[in-house]
């Protein structure tokens, strides 16, 4: 199984202000959801919470939740103590590649615990203002292809790259 992250940065590695996105591309969103449905998505608290409401679960995906609190609730999600805990039912469910979708922190840990064979990211052209940083990462370790190029248009106000890295082991 492959543990893939997809996230959508700025120019400086932002992903986040306030427990919000800080940019609307709705091509890149349709991306996301085309690439992450029929998969587990594994998200902290914060992050699934801030998912509007309408939204929540993320349809057509298994919501997993990380937290730390034990008594966490969340309807039609699978609630779980860590990332690897995530991963680790995921895989024993037979899942082919699931996805780490945020935030920050989670991020952070699976890079860092070398938990990664895939990342997905979306680079915009503009910088924001953010309290919410992509983890750095050692670009040598990773094969890098490209997968779209988006030009700003009348829907998406800046203008965006995707590319998948896959790690070399």
């Amino acid at each position: 199984m492959k543990v893939s992250i997809i996230a959508a940065l700025g120019k400086n590695n932002e992903i986040g202000k306030d427990n919000d996105l800080i940019w609307h591309l709705p091509k890149d969103m349709k991306f996301f959801t085309e690439t992450t449905t029929g998969h587990y998505v594994i998200m902290g608290r914060k992050n699934y919470e801030s998912i509007p409401e309408k939204y929540r679960p993320l349809k057509n995906r298994v919501n997993v939740i990380v937290t730390r609190q034990k008594d966490y609730k969340a309807e039609n999600c699978v609630v779980v103590s860590s990332v690897e805990e995530g991963i680790e039912l995921a895989r024993f469910e037979g899942e082919t590649e699931c996805f780490i979708i945020g935030g920050g922190q989670i991020y952070k840990h699976a890079i860092e615990a070398d938990l990664i064979d895939r990342m997905y990211l979306t680079h915009i052209s503009e910088g924001f203002e953010a309290d919410t940083h992509f983890p750095e990462f050692d670009p040598e370790g990773w094969f890098c292809k490209g997968l779209m190029s988006h030009k700003k248009d009348e829907k998406n106000p800046y203008d965006f790259v995707i590319d998948q890295y896959d790690r070399k082991r």
